[in-house]
């Protein structure tokens, strides 16, 4: 009997940390936003009407910015994806003795503050940094065009700061191919193109997804690098939610966008992974 119970047992402290940190402040997050002010005024003070309505009102009103939240979250994967995949690529087929080096390296940004890292991409795209003046010396921008506060910025910044999450996936994923697959495909005259795209893309396809969905999912709730790197006009839906919060106290609203991003996410997510046909990672 106590063999039964030893497992659920070493359960609980898991159990008790999500009830404590994610079930209760979701409760919490449902209830409020189906608040309405107290007397119909901006007093900052919240009863329960269950008035579901905000959800509406907060998406036609923030419409613009959760379409942007998507877009840039999109790009960014994309970028992440195109880049961490040669990257993982090289680490486990050709990093050798380095190999433990360079997986260090991937992660070592970690070491640092997300905001200071952020804050950095703001210097190394500013006026006074080396991707700039290269750019108008070539004439690929005009002399009047600058990179920060745009979204070329923020979407910058999001792919570099979520790399890692789309790094290390695809290299779990890449290293267990077994290197004598893909010299039995040479052996049947595939060439290299030919053997990435019928055996090294499909063997690698769990860490695609996992690393596509640990990067999209944290970067569609940016709000550090719009607020850091873009301006009023690249606000992200976090930005919108932060400032519901914290500056104009308007709690329910706030609260209803929260829920309608985890609910499309949620969905997109969904349809994602059935597509791409690895359901067992959800």
């Amino acid at each position: 009997m106590k063999k039964v119970r030893t497992p659920y047992l070493l359960l609980l402290p898991g159990m008790g940390f999500l009830l404590i940190f994610f079930i209760i402040p979701i409760f919490n997050l449902a209830q409020t936003s189906t608040q309405t002010a107290l007397g119909g005024g901006d007093t900052g003070q919240y009863e329960q009407t269950f008035r579901f309505a905000n959800y509406v009102d907060a998406f036609v009103e923030n419409r613009e910015q959760f379409a942007r939240s998507f877009v840039y979250a999109i790009i960014a994967t994309a970028l992440a994806l195109l880049i961490a995949y040669p990257l993982a690529y090289a680490i486990a087929f050709k990093g050798g003795r380095l190999k433990n080096v360079m997986l260090v390296l991937v992660v070592a940004p970690f070491f640092t503050s997300f905001l200071l890292r952020t804050i950095a991409w703001k210097q190394i795209l500013g006026e006074e940094g080396f991707v700039v003046p290269p750019l108008r010396a070539l004439g690929i921008i005009s002399q009047s065009t600058t990179l920060t506060s745009s979204s070329i910025a923020v979407v910058a910044g999001m792919t570099y700061n979520f790399l890692p999450f789309m790094t290390l996936p695809l290299y779990a994923s890449i290293d267990r191919i077994d290197p004598r697959t893909l010299e039995a495909s040479g052996d049947l005259y595939a060439n290299g193109f030919t053997t990435f795209r019928k055996v090294t893309l499909p063997l690698s396809m769990p860490g695609v997804v996992a690393g596509t969905l640990l990067t999209f999912i944290p970067a569609a709730g940016d709000y550090v690098n719009a607020a850091i790197l873009g301006s009023p006009q690249t606000k992200m839906l976090g930005n919108v939610i932060e400032s519901r919060y914290f500056r104009i106290v308007d709690y329910p609203t706030a609260a209803a966008l929260s829920f309608t991003l985890m609910a499309a996410i949620l969905i997109l997510v969904t349809i994602y992974v059935r597509r791409a046909g690895t359901e067992e990672l959800v």
